[in-house]
């Protein structure tokens, strides 16, 4: 009886641990700072891209690219996946938070997404590129975001997804979103929703803001130096 008991409490002390340390990160300055980044930078690229929306509904043009690579590929119809496989990456991330308890983690990871999407903002506006000629518009469920299609460079869905890659110190949840991430780039390049240079560049800025992060902003990887107690394996 007082084993089966113990087992019993077992989910939930492991939900009150959980909620200890995640009321600690919440106590912290930097949980705060990095929301604060991301919803600058979540706001940044939404009026960069209304920003283009009013400049082509104004009778201009944005120039569109030749791509040797979206030059010898198929138009198909598979925008789903790449819009519905970033989502499955948050997911994979917010999972990976749970598993592991990672809540230390957090404020780094929101701070870091904050900044690539303050960087893409900014790049958007100032090399404003016209969709691939032949990219047909989002899925019919992602309908309500077509009015920011518009600026393609870098790729956000790439870019994000692959900072999101680098941020999980887990082999085994990097593997499973490099599946996703494959499949985010293969349907970006059979669908034309981006340049070859955005998906590259989108890795690229990716990693460079991870090393940046990792070099300058570690405070806010609290389990290096901070007060927070995470519960233990």
């Amino acid at each position: 009886m007082d084993h089966n008991l113990s087992e019993r409490k077992k989910p939930l002390e492991y939900i009150i641990e959980a909620g200890k340390s995640l009321l600690e990160v919440l106590k912290t300055k930097y949980f705060y700072i990095a929301l604060l980044t991301l919803g600058a930078g979540a706001g940044l690229n939404i009026a960069s891209q209304t920003y283009l929306h009013h400049v082509v509904n104004e009778g201009k043009t944005l120039p569109m690219l030749s791509d040797l690579i979206l030059d010898n590929l198929p138009v198909l119809d598979v925008s789903l996946l790449y819009d519905l496989f970033c989502l499955v990456i948050f997911a994979t991330v917010a999972i990976y938070i749970i598993h592991r308890k990672a809540y230390d983690r957090i404020p780094f990871i929101l701070l870091m997404c904050g900044i690539f999407f303050i960087v893409r903002g900014i790049f958007i506006v100032l090399t404003p590129f016209g969709n691939p000629p032949e990219f047909n518009g989002s899925d019919p469920w992602f309908n309500g975001f077509s009015r920011f299609e518009l600026g393609v460079y870098p790729s956000g869905h790439v870019g994000n997804s692959f900072l999101l890659l680098l941020l999980v110190n887990d082999k085994k949840y990097r593997k499973i979103m490099a599946i996703w991430l494959a499949v985010i780039i293969i349907s970006l390049f059979l669908a034309h929703g981006h340049y070859s240079i955005d998906i590259l560049s989108g890795v690229f800025f990716a990693y460079a803001i991870r090393a940046y992060g990792e070099k300058h902003l570690a405070m806010f990887r609290l389990g290096n130096s901070s007060k927070v107690k995470m519960p233990s394996v």
